[in-house]
């Protein structure tokens, strides 16, 4: 009789799952409308919906704490697949540099897969009297305790890695935290502050017009990227190690079911491979995840590594949001 109840209750259940998505899905955005984020959650928006019956995907903008309400607010959702979460290399660095963070990374949530990662550049003011690596590295020397390095504020992008600079460098700078990257690069333009580290997506138009000066890449490889592609590496100009990519990845609230997140999966995989989503990646200078990444379990594997790299740089440096 037990027996005959499950397989009735199971039976019910079936349809529901496969009748996923009947409304529409939201993916929250943990950042404001209009930033480089919120950019690739509505790229991929429009191709995701083919992979789930054309349902409408609705982007809901929850900015705030560096990205840790909205990541909250979808650990709190109900676990059925309309609500998501499009987060970037915060959902790894967050443990490090929120001491009261509202949700555990690797516990809370359905890791759906990855999306794609951004490469960074160490970029100056046209000023600076270095036009090379080697002569940056040289005044760097010459003038520690004098160079201001720029960043869009904590937790950013341009604050990891102009962190994990200084640190691979020995070189104290003073980190000039502002709210926002465009305030930042405007002082960068203006010659306010000497250095920056920043995504490609924020810089490659300024370093293009030559109206700031590009020294490496922050990547394990040279970019093909027209107007980079000369740039050296951090790599291969002896900061061994050094490599960070700004990420981009889709979580589902942990308990979702596996037929639901394996929809998910898939229509992830197809929008991926998708040309015109490519193509507005590559103008973005992001490189869509083709390798194994792009299934949850290693994602999240990835994730892990990156909480153990960037985990004690934070802390090292003492830096910490309440």
């Amino acid at each position: 009789m037990k027996k005959s109840l499950l397989a009735l209750a199971c039976s019910l259940a079936l349809p529901a799952l496969a009748a996923y998505p009947e409304k529409p899905v939201t993916i929250v955005v943990p950042f404001a409308a209009g930033g480089p984020t919120d950019k690739v959650a509505r790229d991929l928006a429009e191709v995701l919906r083919k992979g789930l019956h054309n349902q409408t995907v609705i982007i809901e903008n929850v900015g705030g704490a560096g990205g840790t309400l909205g990541a909250a607010k979808v650990a709190k959702a109900a676990p059925d697949g309309y609500t998501l979460l499009l987060h970037h290399i915060g959902m790894a660095t967050s443990p490090a540099l929120y001491r009261n963070l509202p949700y555990k990374t690797l516990d809370d949530f359905e890791y759906v897969g990855m999306i794609n990662e951004v490469p960074m550049t160490v970029v100056g003011r046209a000023s600076l009297p270095a036009n090379n690596w080697a002569e940056l590295r040289k005044w760097i020397d010459a003038n520690k305790g004098k160079i201001n390095l720029a960043n869009a504020g904590l937790g950013a992008a341009s604050h990891l890695c102009g962190l994990l600079f200084q640190q691979s460098l020995g070189a104290d700078m003073t980190t000039v935290p502002y709210k926002g990257t465009a305030p930042a690069m405007t002082d960068l333009l203006g010659g306010q502050v000497d250095l920056m580290c920043d995504q490609t997506t924020n810089t490659s138009g300024q370093i293009e017009s030559g109206k700031i000066k590009a020294f490496a890449v922050t990547t394990n490889k040279r970019l093909t990227m027209p107007g980079l592609a000369k740039l050296p590496t951090l790599e291969e100009s002896g900061l061994k190690g050094f490599n960070v990519t700004i990420w981009h990845a889709l979580y589902a609230p942990k308990g979702t079911p596996k037929a639901v997140t394996d929809t998910i999966n898939a229509a992830l995989k197809s929008a991926l491979k998708d040309p015109d989503f490519i193509k507005r990646e590559e103008a973005l200078g992001a490189v869509v995840i083709t390798d194994a990444r792009v299934n949850g379990p290693e994602h999240k594997k990835f994730v892990e590594s990156e909480i153990n790299k960037w985990g004690p740089a934070i802390k090292a440096a003492g830096q910490y949001a309440d």
